[in-house]
């Protein structure tokens, strides 16, 4: 067995309000084991739909996993389309319907008639105990198929699979092992990586490679298939390692780390410390760096000095300055920098002042113009950046630049 298929359902995960992240999730641990993963689909609570998905599924996989639809509600569709598709009656488990009830009983509940659907189990299938909910996962052998029908919160379906659906799938894994590394790389844009990897990963199928652009940064995921993990990892370090020469230092992470946790690391291994004042990111960058465990080692003090009576009064900067050159400068950015580094006490200080928009840009100044100065103990430095998108993607490529502005200058 080689691959598998990952069907999300729920029309709350066709909306901008709901992720499908199981998928991921299940990705992961079917890789894992040498199983690949050729597809996955999100279906929202239509049994048309719904159907016609899982019947192309089984024509197609010899392993398919859905997530959700097992609840007690009405547009909980999952089992009775299942059972339709498979041409097995829904059977009432009597133990099974105590056991939901007792889950009620025990938290001092009633439980409501509609639960008892969750009793429900196609005929011949086997029935999975949720130890933290009360919709039991399913699994059904359909011919030379298996069909894995899991919860779909997360609490729920990562332990089920865990427990009672990796060892199902593992003797059938075959001997084949899949390992995958992931690259980013920063500074560069998408099509000017793949212009000088290609020459390199097109000589391979085997791993094989992907690039991507994930909003602030290039990733690059290699996927390897051997006989053995040791094998499959020494597929990927023949590739990854001539791509890696390549493509030099704009590669940050080698086994997908974020750009902050990177910043951190290397923070802490040489024993620096860290201050940001921010102007246009308005706490953003101080957001980023703080969101990594451990980040008290390094960063000491934030300061968001939105208008320029603020940066003058909290960060030094001189007033004549901001007067002479304006607020998003070259001249303020470093000015910035210096004052919060002095102001902290630190390493390294860290300045950003730009125009993230939608209003604000002149002709001279667009929207996207964006200063990042930083300061060490020897070293005063700028870079200049006109940054592409709405507000929010501005904001958020600033604090990418500034992060990496940090590497290179303080931290290779």
């Amino acid at each position: 067995m080689s691959h598998a298929e990952i069907i999300a359902i729920g029309s709350e995960l066709l909306t901008p309000f709901r992720s499908d992240t199981n998928s991921l999730w299940l990705t992961a641990e079917l890789n894992a084991l040498g199983i690949a993963v050729r597809r996955k689909t999100v279906v929202g609570d239509d049994e048309l739909f719904l159907e016609e998905t899982l019947r192309d599924a089984l024509r197609n996989s010899p392993v398919v996993i859905t997530t959700g639809g097992l609840g007690p509600t009405e547009d909980d569709i999952t089992r009775k389309v299942v059972a339709r598709v498979t041409q097995r009656p829904l059977v009432l488990q009597p133990e099974l319907l105590d056991r939901i009830r007792h889950q009620f009983e025990s938290r001092g509940l009633k439980m409501a008639p509609n639960n008892e659907r969750q009793a429900l189990v196609p005929r011949d299938a086997e029935a999975l105990r949720n130890e933290y909910g009360t919709a039991p996962g399913i699994v059904i052998a359909e011919g030379d198929r298996l069909l894995i029908l899991l919860p779909g919160p997360p609490r729920e379906m990562r332990p089920m699979f865990t427990a009672y659906v990796r060892p199902k799938l593992t003797p059938l894994a075959g001997s084949a092992r899949l390992r995958t590394r992931t690259l980013r790389v920063a500074g560069m844009g998408e099509s000017q990586v793949d212009d000088l990897i290609a020459p390199i990963y097109t000589r391979y199928t085997n791993p094989t490679t992907t690039i991507l652009f994930n909003n602030t940064e290039v990733e690059l995921h290699f996927t390897a298939s051997a006989p053995s993990d040791a094998e499959a990892e020494a597929l990927l370090d023949e590739v990854v390692g001539q791509v890696e020469e390549v493509l030099g230092v704009n590669v940050f992470s080698h086994r997908g780390e974020t750009l902050e946790q990177i910043v951190g690391l290397r923070l802490t291994l040489k024993g620096y410390t860290i201050a940001t004042a921010e102007s246009c990111t308005g706490g953003l960058l101080s957001k980023r760096l703080t969101d990594v465990p451990g980040s008290s080692k390094y960063f000491l003090e934030g300061v968001i000095a939105y208008t320029n009576e603020a940066k003058t009064r909290l960060l030094g900067v001189p007033a004549e300055l901001i007067a002479e050159h304006g607020a998003v400068s070259a001249e303020v950015a470093e000015a910035m920098a210096t004052g919060i580094k002095a102001r902290a006490g630190t390493t390294i200080g860290v300045g950003i002042t730009g125009i993230a928009g939608p209003d604000g840009g002149t002709d001279e100044k667009p929207v996207g113009l964006v200063y990042v100065g930083v300061a060490g103990d020897f070293i005063v430095t700028h870079r200049k950046f006109i940054l592409p998108g709405d507000r929010d993607r501005i904001r958020h490529l600033a604090s990418q630049v500034a992060l990496d502005l940090v590497r290179r200058t303080f931290l290779l």
